[in-house]
């Protein structure tokens, strides 16, 4: 039998340890963890379920990485086309972890009515597109569908849908300058048959999905012509590293550009919130520890007579040290359990009902998202207890310095 956990287990189970003077320092202690946890939690499911959610609506227009020509310069308007016949469309199989490759172009034009105008990004999709991501965030109508005959059905932002007035069903002109002001432009009239909200609003206010065939209509392009491609990773972590193998794997007059280096700030910004999760953490996981020492020093004055009969009946300092780390250890694992308790909790209330807004300018959600993973409840937990305990081994040294003789007269 391990005599120093039936010691622990009695002292635990004792009335008299319930209603001692360190019966309130501990419940202290096991608040604190217990609150430390769910702020851990949330912290870690908030931080981590808006990343996911910012690179998820990032990556939904522009894909994880994006192959254009060179003398595009980076333009958010594909001017000079690339040819459909590569090696690596419409399955880049030279480069794993590559889940789809999809076509795009992008031109410049001017939704106009009767009374209003707005100035749109016309980005031209085809048969090959995922329409997973706006599917998500569909409002009102259908998805467009294009296929072999070129269609005048276009998606649009409930943004621009609202600052226009329009309906669906409703058709418009679009109006595309050309580079040679002595040239009149070219005019398309769309028919707007679905209505997306992202709420990510550098893109809602802008972004308009049609055919790519009117793209290349009026670029006077190819069939063969396009203005670039996008690829999806099946791994987000690894898009550095996805980039630069997809472009040793690329003509050289191609351009490879993943979304975290066309977008840095968004990408710099939401890196922060790693910083301010360790912070928290440490914060957090310092407070349960100071705590449960002091809980720790006050449990071994109270039974200084214990320690000081032990000693004397043979039982070593590590012996004695390891009952009250079995104490501590019950103690943090209660703190556990409630802190486990209330922290999920909260995160499935938020998770299914939305509870807590935020400002999508400032955030680009409209509800704080919550990411669950198994991994990172078990690993705090984990964390949270071995760092608790590696702490609460410098207060139990102190056993070491009582005398039997001395302990045995302590009252």
């Amino acid at each position: 039998m391990n005599y120093e956990l039936f010691i622990a287990n009695r002292l635990n189970a004792s009335k008299e340890h319930k209603s001692s003077i360190s019966s309130p320092i501990i419940k202290i202690a096991i608040v604190a963890i217990a609150l430390g946890i769910v702020v851990m939690m949330i912290s870690i499911a908030t931080s981590v379920g808006l990343q996911e959610k910012i690179r998820e609506k990032v990556s939904g227009f522009n894909g994880h990485v994006q192959l254009t020509n060179f003398d595009n310069n980076s333009s958010e308007i594909t001017l000079i086309s690339v040819s459909t016949e590569q090696d690596f469309y419409p399955e880049f199989n030279s480069v794993e972890g590559i889940r789809k490759v999809q076509v795009f172009a992008t031109k410049a034009g001017i939704i106009r009515t009767k009374t209003d105008f707005e100035g749109v990004v016309v980005k031209g999709v085809g048969s090959d597109y995922d329409w997973s991501f706006f599917k998500d965030y569909l409002v009102e109508g259908n998805l467009p569908v294009y296929s072999e005959k070129r269609s005048l059905d276009i998606l649009l932002s409930r943004h621009i849908v609202d600052r226009l007035q329009f309906k669906i069903g409703e058709e418009f002109n679009t109006v595309f300058l050309k580079d040679d002001p002595n040239i009149p432009p070219s005019i398309r009239v769309f028919k707007l048959v679905g209505i997306y909200n992202s709420g990510f609003k550098d893109f809602d206010e802008s972004i308009m999905i049609a055919d790519i065939k009117q793209i290349q209509k009026l670029n006077r392009w190819e069939e063969n012509q396009v203005g670039g491609f996008e690829i999806f990773l099946d791994d987000f972590e690894k898009i550095e590293e996805k980039s630069r193998l997809i472009y040793t794997q690329t003509p050289s007059d191609m351009n490879t550009e993943a979304i975290v280096h066309k977008f840095p700030g968004i990408f710099e910004w939401i890196k922060l919130f790693d910083n301010n999760t360790l912070l928290i953490i440490i914060i957090m996981v310092l407070i349960a520890g100071i705590n449960m020492t002091t809980a720790l020093l006050v449990l071994i004055l109270e039974r200084t007579q214990m320690i000081g009969i032990l000693k004397a009946m043979g039982s070593t300092n590590w012996s004695i040290r390891k009952i009250f780390l079995y104490n501590a250890s019950y103690l943090i694992l209660r703190g556990l359990f409630w802190g486990n308790l209330i922290g999920i909790s909260i995160l499935l209330i938020q998770y299914y009902f939305g509870v807590i807004a935020l400002n999508p300018e400032t955030y680009y959600v409209k509800e704080v998202p919550v990411y669950f993973s198994i991994r990172h409840i078990l690993l705090l937990n984990i964390g949270t207890l071995t760092l608790c305990l590696l702490m609460l081994l410098i207060p139990s040294w102190i056993i070491t310095k009582i005398s039997p003789v001395n302990a045995i007269k302590f009252e």
